[in-house]
């Protein structure tokens, strides 16, 4: 679908109100006409001398009828066709968010979020005024401009009229030109914009690390750098506007002085009349604005139809991620899961993340992952959410393949705490609650006392309807992990998965949260990914994940007593806490 079918899509829908809008626009188009008219009426009746007062009051009132009515139309015209670009606007900003819920997390991972947002914003701004204002200057430009020349013809003077409009076509020959370099001109802008974006977005979100290593001065150098680059692209749009709009202006001055003198010099011989030529000076005027909206209207038109193309990348991109033709009818999942033969390679690598992972976890089992960073213990969790496509036959839900299984049902059946602790910028209360219909205090508070942070809410001046700041940057990393923790609880789910969910904590805070864990998911599939040996050394059954293999399986016991990378991994973990007990007694003596 190129771009115009795009667009065209939203705009037949409020076709009727677009016609309504011409309708209007037409009617105060003609009456405008009139005005000139009835002015070059009553100058030839006065220079005659055969006219009445009475005559010219009613002419008078004929004028402000003609104004009272253009006024009234201008509002409806206005209503009509600004009003449906501004509900188009509204449409194709909520299907593109609607859109972009349904990409894989491969999508956001290449695209970043300024460029994103500038698509919501500067460039839907251009394709609303595409459709809205330019919509107007085209049919009033158009239509005005005919009628105006229809009239000068008929009520004036043909050769005066064709002295007028020959600058008109010189007019348009050029626009076209221009019309392509202002569209090039913009889009070049409108990247620049979006990359400047994308970097004021990463520096506010990573302001602590920035202050932590002293770089404000460095990262000043980088915006300004790219904010020059910004600026040199906005003004080479300037610029083409800046030459362009003065030589029409230049072009329409000329016209008017040429149709000024000859019909100066055609109203001294007589071959028209003193009010047949003010009323032609008038049309002359009425001409301008159409000449002049003829550069406007390319303008808009080339800016709206590069911004459209931009948003209508998005619709572009597929889905990688939704539910198949064959999936079955579930609304519930027991817990059971199982990885056969399970291998993953990222988008753009070379080699797999995971590699023939065997498992399987029957329903209430406790399994821990552990194992070095970047062996694929979160791919592992991102598969078993459905956040990326897993090959059918690779891994089974309840002994049905999870590609078979709606995605609302998964998800809806799964509690996750993600490994950067994710929260949004609303209240305590609302954030816990995110996951489920209603914010019932007594399961929120239920839910946080099972992941120890009801005490430090309580202790807030605003309790649980403290507001946390962006990505809850107002808490702690413990607060934030074990918000997340109650956020997952309160949905009482099935399956339960933790990535790296206890690393914030002290241990213990940790051994009180994994008790309330072992007590509230009995019978409930829980999975547990940590660094931390004595986060895991209780799970019923521990995976260890080396390059990503399955390195060992087993329990606490028998992984020690297996003398592989786990009982190493334990034993260096032991060491290191025993080394930190002797400070902590040296400095306590």
């Amino acid at each position: 679908m190129n771009s115009f079918k795009f667009i065209l899509q939203y705009l037949k829908k409020y076709k009727y109100r677009y016609f309504a809008g011409v309708v209007t626009l037409f009617i105060v188009d003609f009456m405008s006409l009139l005005i000139p008219k009835i002015t070059g009426t009553i100058i030839d009746k006065l220079t005659l001398n055969n006219v009445t007062m009475k005559k010219i009051y009613i002419y008078i009132l004929g004028i402000i009828i003609v104004g009272v009515i253009i006024a009234i139309g201008r509002f409806f015209w206005r209503f009509f066709i600004f009003g449906a670009a501004r509900n188009i606007e509204k449409e194709i900003r909520n299907g593109m968010f609607k859109h972009l819920e349904k990409m894989s997390v491969e999508y956001f991972n290449e695209h970043k979020a300024g460029d994103l947002m500038t698509r919501f914003l500067s460039d839907l701004t251009a394709v609303r005024k595409a459709i809205g204002p330019t919509v107007i200057t085209i049919f009033d430009a158009t239509i005005m401009t005919l009628m105006v020349i229809v009239q000068m013809m008929i009520y004036v003077n043909i050769k005066l009229t064709l002295i007028a409009i020959i600058p008109m076509f010189l007019i348009c020959v050029s626009e076209i030109y221009y019309g392509k370099l202002m569209e090039k001109r913009f889009k070049q802008s409108q990247e620049a914009i979006s990359s400047m974006a994308d970097f004021v977005q990463e520096s506010f979100s990573g302001v602590r690390v920035i202050k932590a290593f002293v770089r404000e001065r460095a990262e000043f150098y980088k915006f300004n750098t790219a904010n020059l680059l910004t600026k040199q692209k906005n003004l080479r749009v300037v610029k083409l506007q800046a030459i362009t709009m003065p030589l029409l202006d230049v072009i329409i001055g000329l016209s008017s002085l040429a149709t000024l003198i000859y019909g100066g010099y055609l109203a001294i011989v007589g071959e028209i009349t003193l009010g047949k030529f003010v009323a032609f000076n008038q049309y002359v005027s009425m001409l301008v604005w159409p000449m002049l909206a003829c550069g406007e209207t390319i303008t808009m038109l080339s800016q709206g139809g590069a911004s459209l193309k931009r948003i209508k990348d998005i619709f572009d991109e597929k889905p990688e991620i939704f539910d198949r033709y064959d999936v079955e009818d579930i609304e519930k999942i027991n817990g059971k899961i199982e990885f056969k033969n399970l291998t993953f390679i990222h988008r753009g690598d070379s080699e797999p993340t995971l590699n023939n992972i065997n498992l399987k976890i029957d329903e209430g089992t406790t399994l821990a992952i552990i194992g070095k960073t970047g062996n694929g213990k979160s791919t592992l969790v991102n598969l078993l959410l459905h956040l990326y496509n897993a090959n059918d036959g690779m891994i089974f839900i309840d002994d049905k393949d999870i590609n078979n299984i709606p995605l609302k049902t998964l998800r809806e059946n799964i509690a996750y705490v993600p490994q950067d602790n994710f929260l949004f910028s609303n209240t305590l209360k609302s954030n816990i609650a995110f996951g489920v219909e209603n914010e019932e205090m007594e399961e929120i508070t239920k839910a946080t006392m099972a992941a120890c942070i009801h005490e430090n809410i309580i202790d807030f001046p605003e309790g649980y309807e403290t507001v946390v700041g962006e990505r809850g940057v107002t808490l702690s990393g413990g607060q934030k992990q074990r918000s997340s923790i109650a956020r997952a609880l309160i949905k009482d789910a099935p399956i339960l998965i933790l990535d790296d969910a206890l690393s914030a904590v002290d241990t213990n805070t940790e051994e009180s949260i994994l008790k309330n864990l072992k007590e509230n998911r009995k019978g409930k599939t829980t999975i547990l990914i940590a660094h931390r040996i004595s986060t895991i050394k209780n799970a019923d059954i521990i995976m260890v994940l080396d390059d990503g293999k399955i390195r060992e399986v087993g329990t606490h016991t028998e992984l020690v007593s297996n003398n592989d990378l786990y009982k190493d991994m334990f034993e260096k973990q032991k060491l290191e806490e025993s080394l930190k007990d002797r400070e902590n007694n040296i400095s306590d003596i």
